[in-house]
């Protein structure tokens, strides 16, 4: 949600793919409460973002801010911030940090400019990961281990003091990577791929054929049996983390 050449290809259409999930919604709210005014950074369509609060969307690219329904939106990279120190009660960013071209000085400026950070972002070192990257495409895993600041540096940058799980309901409604765990013959609609940064980042010549694997284990019933475990449970933690640092939320 911060690479502008990225978003600005991918991002036609991106609402209706990406419908926020009530569940994420609910606890990025939660980690929210109490703050009048929030800064969105990485905002794209403008998911996730708190009712009843001021909030000032930043994204680089053009597209996805053409897409954002709020009225204060902001064209300007995470690494520099166009704000004051402390101007705003909190700071978010969802599954963006891994797009921005400098983490760790983006972590810094979400510091500045707010007292309160909530970032939700994926953990690399987390097992198991997605049957995607196991079976079909282990391009992915290089791409997402490579461009995904770990955990740990997360929270350390943040000097964060929660950490909250969150797992991928089988009906998530967020059609990012790791949404369709359940549901594989999902992933065969390019539509679907398209709203995913990580399979319009890989080239067609590597998405295409793993495809056509994952359509002919869909058709023989490989897929199923192999992933026999999956098919009864209604979540699965994928390494997902919602992280919480600054000011501490508003008594519910």
């Amino acid at each position: 949600m911060n690479a502008p050449a990225a978003y600005d290809r991918i991002g036609v259409g991106y609402r209706r793919i990406r419908r926020p999930d009530p569940r994420l919604d609910a606890l990025i709210s939660s980690a929210l409460r109490g703050a009048r005014t929030v800064v969105n950074v990485g905002a794209g369509a403008g998911s996730y973002e708190p009712e009843g609060a001021e909030v000032t969307a930043v994204d680089p690219s053009q597209v996805m801010l053409d897409q954002h329904p709020g009225r204060r939106k902001v064209k300007a990279s995470a690494s520099r911030l166009p704000f004051a120190d402390g101007a705003f009660d909190a700071a978010m960013a969802v599954l963006t940090v891994h797009h921005w071209p400098d983490p760790h000085q983006g972590l810094a400026e979400l510091r500045r400019v707010a007292r309160r950070q909530v970032v939700f972002t994926w953990d690399p070192a987390h097992r198991p990961q997605l049957w995607m990257l196991e079976d079909y495409l282990p391009e992915i895993r290089a791409l997402e281990e490579s461009r995904f600041t770990p955990l740990a540096e997360v929270v350390e940058a943040l000097d964060a003091h929660t950490v909250l799980p969150f797992r991928i309901p089988h009906d998530f409604t967020d059609g990012f990577q790791v949404a369709y765990w359940r549901r594989p013959e999902l992933y065969l609609d390019p539509t679907v791929r398209q709203a995913s940064s990580t399979f319009a980042t890989l080239p067609p010549e590597v998405v295409e054929p793993a495809i056509e694997r994952l359509r002919a284990d869909l058709a023989s019933g490989e897929w199923h049996r192999r992933n026999a475990d999956l098919l009864d449970r209604d979540s699965m933690d994928y390494g997902y983390r919602l992280v919480i640092a600054g000011e501490r939320p508003a008594a519910g």
